[in-house]
């Protein structure tokens, strides 16, 4: 004999399901909302943002000369004054010896190209002369045909990095007015915000502050560690200018995958053209093995622990931001990840409900003897 389904279950179960998909739909259309707000506000929220990561690496020096009885904005004008400086010196670490170098960097490039215009013209390609004149007049009338096209690509180029000027030069500002009055700003915000949130907002600002410096600090320990690696490498294969390659992927580890690539192909060309196509390949194993251990090892497990986010979690928010919103959202899609675990972590622990005190019989503590 088989079983019937409850006609009452049934419909309790659907509305039940009808009331759970309504109230989704309702955070998810304010999830949308956020965003398209945030997406108007760019222009404020992404100088804010760069400062906030700025004012976690320098917040550790500020906070000892604070505590060595410097005046805030004393304090915060030396630690801004000493990172325009280390900015300024790891931008000179990478260009002096680039440009000392250049003219040998240069008549490498002009061998590098004619090595590979004469494998071109051996087999297994037999690509001849002709060949080449020919692909590169099309390649030059191309250029030429699109003269307005690259005009407005420079122009935009121009644009971007007035933008990138304009941010940096925000940024510090900002950097500097939360390293002098970062302190002030949670007791300001709770004497703001009524009732409840007057506790709340502050306790995930301040939970949310500590995971962000977890993030920076975590980010510059990887960097470092490719650096090292990777400089190693250089420096056992022989590839010149190995301090600026060292330095610059320091750098470029802050900006995920993009970032990675770019410093790689620097190393990678600079081995080429100086030491030829296998030391050229060396490094690029280098590199690629170094990357897989970063990306796949290193990364995951420290941010992974410093963050609270299991090492999963850290690769799928990076493949997600990346591919929502490129390079930036790669760069802010770990620590906007730790930021939401420490919300829902907060929200848990305010709806979880204490245990009730209970007897060694199973009775209420406290109940009415029957």
């Amino acid at each position: 004999m088989s079983d019937t389904l409850s006609s009452r279950k049934t419909a309790s179960a659907l509305r039940a399901s009808a009331r759970v998909s309504a109230e989704l739909l309702l955070v998810l259309v304010a999830a949308a909302v956020a965003l398209w707000l945030l997406g108007r506000m760019w222009s404020v929220i992404w100088p804010l943002i760069v400062a906030l990561f700025l004012t976690t690496l320098t917040w550790p020096v500020a906070a000892f000369l604070r505590r060595r009885g410097w005046r805030p904005a004393l304090a915060a004008s030396l630690v801004t004054v000493l990172f325009l400086i280390a900015a300024a010196g790891i931008v000179a670490l990478i260009a002096v010896p680039v440009a000392s170098q250049s003219g040998e960097l240069g008549d490498g490039v002009v061998k590098g190209i004619q090595q590979l215009r004469e494998w071109a013209a051996g087999p297994p390609l037999n690509i001849g002369d002709a060949q080449i004149t020919g692909a590169f007049d099309a390649a030059v009338d191309r250029v030429q045909n699109s003269v307005g096209s690259a005009v407005s690509t420079v122009v935009t180029g121009v644009s971007t990095v007035f933008s990138g000027l304009v941010t940096a030069v925000l940024a510090l500002f900002l950097m500097f007015f939360f390293l002098k009055d970062g302190p002030r700003f949670l007791p300001w915000l709770t004497r703001q915000l009524p009732g409840r949130l007057a506790t709340d907002i502050p306790v995930v600002a301040a939970r949310g502050w500590e995971t962000l410096g977890s993030f920076v600090r975590s980010q510059a320990f990887v960097g470092l560690l490719d650096a090292v690696f990777i400089g190693l490498g250089l420096w056992i294969v022989g590839v010149p200018l190995v301090l600026p390659l060292a330095v610059l992927t320091f750098v470029s580890a802050f900006v995920p995958i993009v970032g990675a690539l770019f410093a790689g192909l620097v190393a990678v060309l600079i081995a080429l053209v100086s030491n030829g196509l296998t030391d050229a390949l060396i490094v690029l194993a280098i590199i690629i093995v170094v990357q897989q251990l970063e990306g796949n090892v290193f990364q995951p497990m420290i941010q992974s622990r410093s963050l609270g986010l299991h090492a999963a979690v850290v690769l799928l928010a990076v493949t997600l931001g990346g591919s929502l919103a490129g390079v930036v959202g790669s760069l802010l899609a770990v620590p906007a990840a730790a930021l939401i675990a420490v919300v829902w972590n907060y929200l848990r622990e305010q709806l979880v409900e204490p245990p009730s005190d209970t007897g060694t019989d199973g009775a209420t503590t406290g109940a009415a003897p029957s």
